[in-house]
């Protein structure tokens, strides 16, 4: 599979540098509050608003508050943000870089971005440039110009997809009617989890089997979806187990609406998963059940994609292995990330879950 395997950030938020961060197929952060968890997952969000055809990097910038609020305590101590990301493939090592530099009008703009691919074989290769002074990235035009090696870089990386499930409010978008034909990738915040639901129904019964049967594991009341399109559109809804009534979205708890976005994703067809799943406290407002059931999808899916994921839940991190876990301690003012290594745990794994010993602060990632 296409996998992230080398991120290097500098001067975003509380990240002041990260260099050289081994990145695996299943990938936990643990720390604590403020540590700098949602930080780095807030840097992929800022690329999945970066690099959608046209881009939108400034209206991103716009509603987090301005430049200023991303730069690494502020613009006066910090004046850009670099990162350069490496994605493994069949073929070769495929790269995209880029600085960011703050301006007039407290946002930023491009000092520098440029792309490279180096074949299997090669050890380096000449950057292309795409230039400075921009406000959006350059390497959508270069995309569209169809250069096949931007496009392919700007693929993978539209394909590194922040999901988070906590907005389950009464207007939220999942509760929403949705267009049918909006049925590909599955949206950040679920919006379109009805049509994505009815064509892995019509396209793929197998998957949609073990989605259902999956949610019946942790919501046995829960029997079937209920998909009808009407006037192009189709609502969210399911039927119960021992009752004719028909539910839809807007009477379903928030944990049982996490839980179906949460299982359709991780149990979708290999074809339509993301490069790179990257969630934010997927154990939010679930039953400590929900939460075994969860992490088994989670191992499995990192066997055909990559997964990046932050976590409070001592539930959670006792079902993957010390290397899963990365260690996020904040030193003074700067974030740092530390992965575990089994071997120098061996002795204490002999009495003590991972759990317990984050709770007796011997892995660290504790308020200090």
């Amino acid at each position: 599979m296409n996998m992230l395997t080398g991120l290097d950030i500098s001067g975003f938020k509380s990240i002041k540098q990260i260099s050289g961060m081994e990145l695996r197929p299943l990938n936990v952060l643990i720390g604590a509050n403020g540590a700098g968890k949602s930080n780095l997952i807030s840097f992929f969000k800022m690329l999945n608003w970066m690099l959608p055809s046209p881009g939108n990097l400034q209206l991103y910038i716009g509603r987090v508050g301005g430049a200023n609020i991303l730069l690494h305590d502020g613009a006066a101590v910090t004046p850009q943000i670099t990162a350069q990301l490496s994605f493994a493939t069949g073929q070769g090592v495929n790269e995209y870089r880029f600085r960011l530099l703050h301006a007039a009008g407290d946002t930023l703009v491009f000092a520098d971005e440029a792309f490279r691919f180096i074949p299997n074989g090669r050890k380096d290769r000449d950057w292309v440039s795409l230039g400075a002074g921009h406000r959006e990235a350059h390497l959508i035009e270069r995309t569209e110009q169809g250069d096949p090696t931007a496009r392919f870089i700007h693929t993978l990386l539209r394909r590194c997809v922040v999901y988070q499930f906590h907005n389950t409010s009464e207007t939220a978008r999942v509760r929403q009617r949705w267009s049918i034909d909006d049925n590909g990738l599955l949206k950040d915040d679920a919006a379109n989890l009805a049509p994505v639901l009815l064509r892995i129904k019509q396209q793929s019964s197998p998957h949609y089997t073990r989605i259902v049967s999956t949610i019946r594991q942790i919501a046995p009341f829960f029997a079937d979806f209920e998909l009808v399109p009407s006037g192009g559109t189709v609502l969210l809804q399911w039927r119960e187990q021992g009752s004719d009534m028909l539910f839809s979205a807007h009477q379903a708890s928030d944990g049982t609406l996490r839980v179906m976005a949460l299982v359709t994703l991780l149990l979708q067809p290999n074809a339509n998963l993301p490069d790179l799943i990257i969630l934010d406290e997927p154990e939010l407002g679930l039953h400590p059940f929900a939460i075994n059931v969860i992490a088994g999808l989670l191992k499995s899916a990192a066997t055909n994609t990559q997964v990046f994921l932050s976590t409070q839940s001592m539930t959670l991190i006792d079902y993957f292995e010390p290397e899963d876990i990365i260690v996020v301690d904040r030193l003074d003012r700067d974030s740092t990330f530390r992965r575990l290594n089994s071997t120098q745990l061996d002795t204490w794994l002999d009495d003590y879950s991972l759990a317990e010993l984050w709770e007796k602060n011997v892995i660290g990632g504790r308020p200090a």
